[in-house]
């Protein structure tokens, strides 16, 4: 089950980060809007479902607000996710109804020399020329 909901919080993030980078704390009030990018309307939907699920709203806004400021640390950024890690783990229906939302991913193409295309990876991928890679365990 953690290993689901890790994957399905690698893609709910994303749209989440983007919703909340291009309109700030007021991706939390505002309407849903026609010039909104293909990443942002999802957030936007994502973002309000979490908030009107009724389980600690005000926390997740309030990481939303830190999101909003200090986008750029890692630290704002996990503690989002780890409030919506929690979520889910403790309601796997709610899982459910964020992974519908989701946009349909499209297949992955890989075109070119050296090409690589990956849906999930749990380890090293490497194209680079005399690249040394290790993976510790």
């Amino acid at each position: 089950m953690l290993t689901e909901i890790d994957t399905l919080l690698g893609q709910v993030m994303p749209a989440v980060e983007a919703a909340v980078g291009a309109y700030g704390v007021g991706v939390l009030t505002r309407a849903e809007d026609e010039a909104a990018g293909a990443t942002v309307r999802p957030g936007q939907r994502l973002l309000a479902r979490i908030l009107h699920r009724g389980t600690d709203a005000a926390s997740v806004e309030a990481s939303v607000t830190d999101l909003a400021g200090r986008g750029e640390d890692p630290d704002v950024r996990a503690a989002l996710r780890g409030q919506l890690k929690r979520a889910l783990r403790d309601d796997p229906q709610f899982a459910g109804e964020l992974s519908a939302m989701l946009p349909e991913r499209p297949a992955a193409q890989a075109t070119g020399a050296r090409s690589v295309s990956v849906t999930d990876n749990t380890g090293i991928i490497s194209v680079g020329d005399g690249a040394t890679n290790i993976q510790y365990r």
